[in-house]
């Protein structure tokens, strides 16, 4: 399944409601072979410009990306359970088959247009929350969404022991074919954060840390550096070939707007805006209050 079939997907399972969906999305995914997988991991982490904000659609993407989350550490050997529960707790559970620890996982993905990222989009506290009795706690990102300078995530998520993992990471592995078994222990990547702490002075700053992580995360795929820089080299170029897509997106928009009439211009303005639905949340609201 390429990326263009799984939006598809997403798009027309979506009115089936959210439960039926996301229980059809995970029997394809689930069932997805390697190389599906890790062409997938390559896109995910971005949102498409097309799907509507705080929509069926974009939740539905929110959890197709815990899937292939999921689907990525399965590959890796690990034992894996989708949580059902959206709030408050993280979207994976998964532990060791052979090494006695267990992690909890955060999947996120972003839209190219939103540039404006803070310390809250991470939700680096909720994941030291969400750890529970695990051993360690994972969020995965996009590569290139976190901060290239100094930002308070690099000091929370060191001082929370959070481990700041991306999608590039994963697919390094799977293209590289890393896997655990008894003699090999993943429990260095998901430790990552200690590990930087107690190699650097950087504990309790805000320096950007990744770089540091990726000889870590070269180390324990067994490849050099130049290789894993050629690996982000790749995925760069599909990220700007998405960016072009998008960028194409909104310029047909535009021109739809465009050629709108007056009526029409300001029945989607209305409809952009939610007018009328805000105000029946408020009758609404009105009513409860009154019986």
């Amino acid at each position: 399944m390429k990326f263009k079939e799984l939006k598809r997907e997403i798009a027309s399972c979506a009115n089936q409601g959210f439960v039926a969906a996301s229980d059809h999305l995970e029997r394809i995914i689930l069932g997805l072979g390697k190389g599906e997988v890790e062409a997938l991991l390559t896109e995910i982490g971005t949102i498409p410009e097309e799907v509507g904000h705080d929509t069926t659609e974009e939740k539905l993407y929110a959890k197709a990306s815990d899937i292939v989350f999921a689907r990525a550490l399965k590959e890796m050997n690990l034992e894996v359970e989708i949580l059902r529960k959206r709030a408050d707790c993280a979207d994976i559970v998964a532990q060791s088959r052979y090494h006695g620890y267990s992690l909890v996982g955060d999947a996120k993905a972003f839209r190219l247009s939103r540039t404006a990222k803070n310390a809250k989009d991470f939700k680096i506290a909720s994941m030291e929350h969400w750890r529970g009795d695990s051993d360690f706690s994972v969020l995965v990102c996009p590569y290139y969404h976190y901060p290239q300078s100094k930002s308070q995530i690099y000091k929370d998520a060191l001082e929370k022991s959070v481990t700041l993992f991306s999608w590039e990471y994963l697919y390094i592995f799977l293209k590289e074919g890393v896997r655990e078994t008894e003699q090999n222990s993943l429990k260095e990547l998901w430790n990552a954060p200690a590990t930087i702490a107690a190699q650097s002075s950087l504990l309790g700053a805000k320096t950007n840390f990744i770089p540091l992580q990726n000889g870590i995360v070269a180390r324990t795929t067994g490849i050099s550096d130049d290789k894993f820089d050629g690996h982000l080299a790749d995925i760069k170029e599909i990220i700007a070939k998405r960016g072009n897509e998008e960028i194409r997106y909104y310029e047909r928009e535009i021109e739809r707007i465009r050629g709108l009439g007056k009526d029409e211009a300001i029945r989607e303005l209305l409809a952009s805006k939610k007018l009328d639905s805000r105000v029946d949340t408020i009758k609404n609201f009105i009513g409860q209050i009154r019986a």
